[in-house]
């Protein structure tokens, strides 16, 4: 018996297969259709945090005019308006452009600068606790600071207690170059002590814990033999203040913070491997030393040079990270950028808030970070999320 086979027919049923077979891959039980269902997840997440990002600048660009308009000294809506535009009185004028914009720039690079350093320690380190101070920067400005003011200027108990003496000798430049000096030789010192022992996470910490209890005895013997005059100038310095900032000393800050942003961005698929672990980093091509070793030093050059010329500003560097990581995630790509815009908010709202409760003068803005920072501070600790990395 003979089977005839119709060619319409075959080709009709062979099409019918085709479509079906390509229906079943780019449906959602299909491998085409469950990688586009992921792609479509991985791009609905990055919109996610691209609008997060977007969000923040805009806060950012509102707190910026917040604080150009709000201050202790009694200047209206008006009068601001007119000074940016140098048509206000003299005195006005004044307040503006050599007070209030040097004070807005100081808190946008340094709170961008102390936020985005302490994300890098906290993945370098893997301590969720870290922060820019972790390397005893901040303990060894202070150091170098009183140094400078205690001893250069004069104010050891042996030159007696005469303000107009100490005055002619205070130079103020001297101690934020003091202060970054010896900043810059505390993290050299504990960054090559480590690399003779073990450039570990724990020995880095560790080792910055006890370089920065040394600074500390050092400014408490310092601070002993100092007069009225010298410590209280002393004290005084040590309180993080955004009013000190000049135009000049936040162009230094800008090139060195921007210089660490550019350097972060570069690496941030770096730092994403190196949340898998070292071994893992290391199975990807990355040295691993080499780059904990360099972005620790990157890190805490930008936590010096902000600490040499405002003081101490704290918890900016704890707070940021931790709240960037709980909107965004762990991608640096957009950790970094957004650690950035979240610490110079920060800065912004303090700084604020530190001209707006006093009349007629503005708290340090050190202090209204910490009163901010020790709730979240312990909400961190006790929270069951990042008790084991404590």
């Amino acid at each position: 018996m003979k089977v005839y086979f119709h060619s319409e027919e075959w080709g009709y049923t062979f099409f019918l297969w085709l479509t079906g077979c390509f229906s079943l891959m780019m449906s959602d039980c299909g491998p085409f259709g469950e990688k586009m269902e992921f792609r479509k997840n991985i791009e609905g997440q990055e919109r996610k945090k691209a609008l997060i990002v977007v969000g923040l600048l805009v806060l950012v660009f509102i707190m910026f005019l917040v604080c150009l308009f709000v201050g202790s000294s009694r200047m209206t809506f008006g009068d601001t308006w007119r000074a940016l535009r140098m048509k206000s009185s003299p005195a006005f004028n004044r307040i503006i452009w050599n007070i209030r914009i040097p004070r807005v720039l100081a808190a946008l690079i340094a709170g961008a600068g102390l936020s985005v350093s302490g994300l890098i320690m906290q993945t370098n380190l893997n301590n969720s606790m870290a922060s820019p101070s972790t390397l005893g920067v901040s303990n060894a400005a202070v150091f170098g600071a009183n140094l400078s003011i205690i001893v250069g200027a004069g104010g050891f108990l042996s030159t007696g207690n005469n303000l107009s003496n100490f005055s002619v000798g205070m130079n103020i430049y001297a101690a934020s170059f003091m202060a970054f000096c010896f900043s810059v030789i505390s993290i050299l010192f504990i960054l090559g002590l480590c690399k003779i022992r073990a450039f570990s996470p724990s020995v880095v910490v560790l080792a910055g814990i006890a370089i920065g209890s040394v600074w500390t005895a050092a400014t408490t013997i310092l601070q002993f033999y100092a007069t009225d005059v010298g410590l209280s100038a002393a004290i005084i310095w040590s309180f993080g203040d955004l009013g000190r900032a000049t135009y000049k000393t936040d162009l230094i800050m800008l090139i060195v913070v921007l210089g660490g942003i550019v350097f972060f961005s570069f690496f941030a698929w770096k730092y994403n491997t190196c949340l898998a672990g070292d071994e893992a980093a290391r199975s990807l091509g990355v040295n691993v030393d080499v780059l904990r070793f360099v972005s620790l030093l990157v890190a805490s050059m930008i936590t010096a040079v902000c600490v040499s010329f405002l003081g101490i500003i704290g918890f900016v560097g704890i707070i940021c990270p931790h709240i960037v990581k709980r909107l965004m995630g762990q991608n640096h790509k957009f950790t970094i950028p957004a650690s950035v815009l979240c610490g110079s908010l920060l800065l912004l709202v303090a700084d604020t808030l530190s001209r707006s409760v006093g009349k007629g003068a503005a708290l340090p803005v050190g202090a209204v970070t910490s009163l901010m920072g020790a709730p979240f501070f312990l909400c961190i600790i006790f929270s069951k999320k990042e008790r084991g990395n404590v």
